[in-house]
This record gives C-alpha cells, structure tokens and sequence, in this order.
C-alpha cells in the first residue's frame, strides 16, 4: 500500500458552522506555529481532532512535541495559524482554561503523591465536601465509592482504594490518571509519552486504557516517539520533525513499516553505516542498519505519494 497523506485543507473544511449544530472538530489546528525569540519550536502544524478516535503525535527528542502540547493544555500560546476548539478560534491562556474548554492533559510524571490513598489521588485539588460552614468536612466515602466506579468503568479492578497510589504500577497509575480525567469531563484528553518508561506488559495496559478512552467518545492525543505503540491505538498519525510536519495520515493510507520508515529517516540511517565502516569491524551492527537503510529507501517512494 502506497502511504497518502490527509489533504489537511479538506480535513479543516469539514467543521460546520457552531451555530447550526452541526459537527465539528473536538479540536484543529491549522499552520499553528510557535517561536522563542529567533528558535523556531514549531511551524506549519495541522491537525484535528474527532469525538472517538486517536490522534497520533510522533517525533523524536526536540521534534516539536512538548510545544505542540504546551500550545494545546493552555501554557503556552502559538504565535501563528488558527487553534479551534468546536470550531470556534481560541488562545489558551492557562491549563485551567484549557480544563474548563474540556481539555486535560495527562504527563508523563503524573503529578500523583505516591504516599496518598489512591481516592485522595483522584480528587487531588477537587475534593468533594459535605456540611457547610465550620461543620464542613471531606465526604470520604462518597470519594471512595466515585473512584471505585470510575476505575471500574475504564476496566481497572481495584479492591482497596485505601492503599497508596505508589504501590500501584506504573500503568496502573497512567490509568488512574485517564480515569480521573474522564471524570472531570475532558472531551480531549492529551497523553505526554505514557508507555515511555514502562515495559512492554504494562505498555500493553495503557493501550488498552487509551482504546477504553476512544470507545467512551473522547478525542485522544497519544504524544510517543514508538511507532510499534502508536499503530495499533491510532486512527490518524502526525509525525514531527525538527518543529515541522514530515506527514499526516490516516491509518488506512499507511503501513506499520511505512510509518517507521517516516520516522527513520534514511539519510541518518545512511549516515550511521557510513560511520560504522569508518570504524572497522562491528559487522553485525553494520549489516543491520544496512538493512534499515535499504528498507527505508524502499518505503521512501511510495511514502511521498500525496492524496489530493
């Protein structure tokens, strides 16, 4: 299958007007960029963003990605292109905007206090109380019962929301964290590399969790540098590069290969060997990334082709 990518043009036309009800984008940004004095972070970036499917965000170190995020969940605002949320034109001037807009990021750190009860961890900053006046207090089982629900609904069976939340693994964690966010309404929900420091078990985990999120309806953004971990849960992919978009495709127009090969690059793979036959020796080495550059000159051609 030769790789198309999205006329990003006629993918942004689709919005109808907010007034009519119509559908729209979740979110979409059109030639968004981003600058920091004469360092451009980030530039002619397009995308959207659906009810119920999974956009792929792929890119590896200083790609562009945690601007691209920061631009999104309200820290930072873009310096060029529109940014739309349900197809009206925004600049995000906080993460608490960006909340109320229902846009939640998760990170990978998780922000979570390990020694606290999974439950407090939940309403972290959002506690629900009972009483009023000085005979307010915290509704402790009403929080518990939510969370136990919540993490039920998202497939996570938990018997015991007493204990700490760093005993949990680092998948289960990620999970609470999307389980928290789909509580407190988010209709976007952005994951900043979830399965980067997991194993490949609990990677599996967290994909699933994404999956369950796309089936409820949210817009998912899966930020990764994995394109084995994107390929699976995506249904469309940005791959990034230097601050620039190298593509933009839906899943039926490309290949897992394809998809590698993008984020490959030939010409670094080329330089590598080159590297290696200066140094003698390290034949196994050598041959392989022979092969990695073979095969990514091979996917290159019909990687190019564009859909208009």
């Amino acid at each position: 299958m030769n790789a198309q990518q999205i006329d990003q043009q006629t993918l942004l036309k689709e919005e109808k007007d907010p007034l009519t009800h119509t559908p729209v984008h979740l979110l979409s940004l059109d030639k968004v960029g981003k600058h920091y004095g004469n360092v451009i972070a980030l530039r002619d970036v397009t995308m959207a963003v659906d009810n119920g499917r999974v956009t792929c965000v792929l890119g590896d170190n200083g790609a562009g990605k945690s601007t691209l995020i920061k631009i999104i969940a309200g820290l930072h605002q873009h310096d060029e292109g529109s940014f739309k949320i349900m197809g009206e034109d925004r600049k995000l001037g906080s993460p608490r905007e960006a909340l109320d807009a229902g846009i939640a990021a998760v990170y990978q750190d998780l922000a979570v206090v390990s020694l606290m009860p999974i439950w407090r961890n939940f309403f972290l900053g959002s506690e629900l109380t009972t009483g009023a006046g000085p005979f307010r207090r915290l509704d402790v089982q009403r929080m518990k019962d939510i969370t136990l629900k919540e993490l039920a609904e998202m497939g996570i069976d938990l018997r015991d929301v007493e204990q700490p939340i760093g005993q949990l693994s680092g998948g289960e964690r990620q999970c609470v964290a999307i389980a928290r966010a789909v509580y407190f309404g988010a209709k976007v929900l952005i994951l900043d590399e979830p399965t980067a420091a997991l194993g490949v078990k609990q990677s599996g985990v967290v994909l699933r969790y994404i999956l369950q999120a796309r089936d409820r309806g949210l817009g998912v953004i899966f930020i990764t540098h994995n394109p084995h971990h994107a390929f699976p849960v995506g249904d469309r992919f940005l791959l990034l590069k230097r601050g620039k978009s190298i593509g933009y495709y839906d899943k039926k127009d490309i290949t897992l290969e394809e998809l590698t090969a993008q984020m490959a690059g030939g010409a670094e793979l080329a330089e590598l060997a080159h590297e290696l036959e200066q140094l003698g020796g390290h034949t196994e080495a050598l041959n392989e990334v022979k092969a990695e550059v073979e095969g990514v000159a091979v996917a290159a051609p019909e990687s190019s082709t564009k859909r208009h």
